[in-house]
């Protein structure tokens, strides 16, 4: 066909692979409900799907005669190309880049592919529609027409790997499953640290530390936009909780502000180049975050002197002038407010400099990242292509809590039954919800309603964003089923747990208990406390009192309390674990992986020892305004414990191996930053990986915490192997901020350097002197 004079190939060879898999799939009926939900089955819908990846391939389809003009010179600068562009584009064309468009059917433009938004581009100029999905753990939001993607673990799960590498491969498998399906770019990328504990977004989120957190996302958006498809970050800034999320004021000290949320912002984006920005919904130094000029524009554009460009969250516009004159440059996902941009710009309230500036910015990172001179082809993506990577980022995510006597790994030859208990754990692994909820492939392994709050019922949730009703979703992936595959010898018996006494009578009989306990969070509400819903802590008692050898393990998003915990053997933190999920945790239950992973988040051991025992607004009515008053400042997770003398249940940094480690032969010396060096051995039987982590108290008179993490690593050590670790300190990372400068500073003084495997466990000390220093942002 022909599109504005180009000439446009019909894709013909995409239609047969589409269709031949889709005809291969029908073939096998139990593949088949991989592939569609479960509660797709007729023909008709199939072929209907068919036609319309036939019909996605051929309007995504490259032309097939290079188009002219000189913004098609690539050895030109991405900014040039754009300054070309623009001087080729009409007003209305400029306007078209900068607002979105219903992305989903029966209202889009049939050039969409049905994602979180589309924007659709120039193709006489050979600028591409911009096609955007959701997922910071997958792709998302596409298996309404059969489309699906890996469902990875959730961010925080691979946070708790604190291994950039696995961050890098996590983001690379989203960018390549989006950039299969057909999407350019990619909604996931949470920076916003963990601050509040009760947050029903915190599984979205990589840590509480604002450098690991910055550093691992760093690498995986990096290795999403190495795809060819734009990744962003979200959301900018201080977003901390869903309740009141709309419109909540956060009140936050200038100096804490960048010694904590900005500085995972900066990190991430000096880390990755990423090309977008999502500004918050809420509000911070009384404005909106998506028509804040100190955040959008001070900060990130001047400060910073980001590239890439500024997108709203969904909805999250409140004006259109205002807006783009602070510094947004797209409204997402419609034209609400930025459709009357060209009457702003008639009458002159708007200057054609700042629309120039805001298409630019659009252009240069579609050239910068890739999707211009290379646009995805879509093609089907088996949902099972990145199991493997799944299952990897859930084995080193995997945290051991607790392992009295020894009690894991499981010795199958000597084990005569198991009991597996709740969450119901005989067919799936739980997920989080919201705009992260990656379609399950074949459909909701524990399909059934949501958990039923008890003593929460939907009343009593404030600040609601989303339908109190959003679905708990379990991924097909069965702990029993693995379990089994592990002790085929062995009696694996599964209880549902809904009923305390027969849970019980079944870990009686039985020679290990297994219970599985959840806490689903998710998108648009928060949890009112840190406890387990539905009577769990009550199931964990009833078993463990029937059964010493009782092993407790949690899919959740986030910390929780475990009154429990003195009562029972053994406890393993699963997170949201993803597609493969069961399986992982069979591994690291019976020994064939060695746990690695350590918590990227403190659990308190009641919410009294938080910085605010409530969340706040959690008792204002929906709608109304309130402030989020963070009088914490810069102490935020394990700062906060250690700055008030406060003990966790877990802190920061802690895991548990199956071997043994030990610390010794510090030595720290001044030059650029800081160089760290020690010997970390094994001093186990088993192999097994360790992460020794630095600390570093700054000196008194600059006021900080008493310590921050600043350097870590993976070692991978045989037994009784030892290795010699040298880790670099930048200066960046010692650094305060001066806010009334309005710079980075390196204090002099003495620094004492601290190394261990966790915040609260750091046998090796040393002290360093080191002198003043002004520090360049991005260094």
């Amino acid at each position: 066909m022909e599109a504005d004079g180009y000439i446009i190939d019909g894709a013909s060879e995409a239609k047969t692979e589409i269709l031949d898999y889709i005809l291969n799939r029908m073939a096998a009926t139990k593949t088949f409900q991989c592939l569609f939900p479960s509660t797709i089955s007729r023909i008709s819908t199939l072929l209907l799907a068919a036609a319309a990846w036939c019909a996605f391939a051929q309007q995504a389809s490259p032309p097939a005669a290079a188009l002219k003009g000189p913004w098609m010179d690539k050895s030109l600068s991405a900014d040039r190309r754009a300054d070309l562009l623009l001087q080729a584009m009409t007003l209305g064309e400029k306007l078209q880049l900068v607002y979105g468009l219903p992305a989903r059917w029966p209202k889009a433009d049939p050039r969409s592919f049905g994602g979180s938004s589309y924007v659709p581009g120039i193709p006489r100029l050979g600028i591409p529609d911009l096609q955007m999905s959701d997922g910071r753990s997958g792709v998302c939001l596409n298996g309404y027409l059969g489309r699906y993607a890996t469902a990875l673990p959730s961010a925080l799960c691979a946070g708790a790997s604190w291994d950039l590498r696995l961050a890098y491969e996590y983001g690379s498998l989203v960018g390549k499953e989006g950039r299969d399906i057909g999407y350019n770019v990619s909604l996931g990328g949470t920076a916003n640290l963990i601050r509040e504990p009760r947050n029903g977004r915190n599984f979205e989120c990589w840590s509480e530390d604002p450098v690991l957190a910055g550093k691992m996302l760093g690498q995986d958006l990096k290795g999403t936009q190495d795809r060819k498809i734009i990744g962003n970050i979200n959301r900018f800034a201080v977003n901390d909780q869903e309740t009141g999320r709309s419109g909540y004021q956060a009140n936050l000290e200038k100096r804490a502000l960048w010694e904590t949320d900005l500085l995972a912002f900066l990190l991430a984006i000096r880390d990755s180049q990423v090309g977008t920005v999502m500004c918050a919904y809420n509000r911070f130094n009384g404005e909106h975050c998506c028509e804040n000029s100190y955040l959008l524009t001070d900060v990130l554009k001047k400060a910073w002197n980001y590239k890439g460009w500024v997108m709203s969250d969904w909805g999250g516009t409140h004006s259109g002038v205002k807006a783009a004159l602070a510094g947004l440059d797209q409204e997402m996902p419609t034209g609400k407010h930025f459709a009357a941009l060209e009457e702003a710009i008639e009458k002159r309230a708007m200057p054609m400099a700042r629309i120039d500036d805001m298409v630019h910015r659009i252009l240069r990172t579609e050239i910068a990242v890739g999707i211009f001179d290379d646009p995805p082809v879509p093609h089907p993506v088996n949902p099972f292509t990145g199991a493997e990577v799944a299952q990897r980022v859930a084995e080193k995510g995997i945290v051991l809590l607790k392992n009295d006597r020894g009690q894991l790994p499981l010795d199958a030859a000597r084990i005569g039954s198991i009991a597996l208990i709740g969450s119901h754990a005989d067919v799936g692994v739980l997920a989080g919800g919201g705009s992260d909820q990656v379609d399950p492939a074949g459909g909701n392994a524990a399909s059934q309603a949501p958990p039923s709050r008890k003593g929460r019922d939907q009343k009593k949730w404030s600040g609601l964003e989303w339908p109190a009703t959003w679905p708990a979703v379990w991924h097909p992936s069965s702990p029993l089923k693995a379990v089994r595959a592990k002790a085929p010898r062995c009696k694996v018996t599964y209880d549902p747990g809904t009923d305390l006494v027969a849970a019980a009578k079944l870990a009686a009989a039985s020679g290990v208990a297994i219970v599985f306990v959840n806490q689903h969070t998710t998108e648009g509400r928060d949890e009112p406390d840190l406890s387990l819903p539905d009577s769990q802590d009550e199931l964990v008692r009833r078993v463990a009192s029937a059964n010493k050898r009782t092993i407790v393990v949690l899919e959740n998003g986030g910390p929780v309390l475990m009154p429990w915990l003195g009562e029972v053997s053994a406890v393993v933190e699963a997170w949201y674990p993803g597609i493969r999920g069961a399986e992982a945790i069979a591994n690291v239950l019976f020994g064939e992986v060695n746990p690695s992973g350590r918590l990227p988040v403190s659990f308190p051991k009641s919410e009294a020892d938080l910085p605010h025992p409530e969340i706040a607004g959690w008792s204002v009515a929906k709608g109304q305004a309130f402030d989020v008053n963070y009088t914490e400042g810069f102490k935020v997770g394990y700062k906060w414990f250690d700055a008030e003398d406060k003990t966790p249940l877990f802190s920061f940094g802690f895991g548990i191996s199956y071997t043994s480690f030990s610390y010794s032969g510090l030595r720290a010396s001044a030059g650029d930053g800081v160089k760290v060096t020690f010997t970390v051995r094994n001093t186990g039987k088993r192999a097994g990986t360790e992460t020794p982590q630095v600390y570093a108290a700054l000196p008194a008179s600059a006021g900080e915490p008493p310590k921050r993490l600043v350097a870590w690593d993976k070692i991978d050590l045989a037994p009784g192997e030892a290795k010699q670790v040298t880790l670099h300190v930048e200066p960046f990372l010692l650094a305060v901020y001066n806010a009334g400068a309005e710079k980075w500073e390196l204090p002099a003084g003495d620094y004492a350097v601290f190394v261990g495997n966790s915040s609260r466990h750091t046998p090796l000390s040393a002290t360093i002197h080191l002198d003043s220093l002004d520090i360049s942002l991005m260094n």
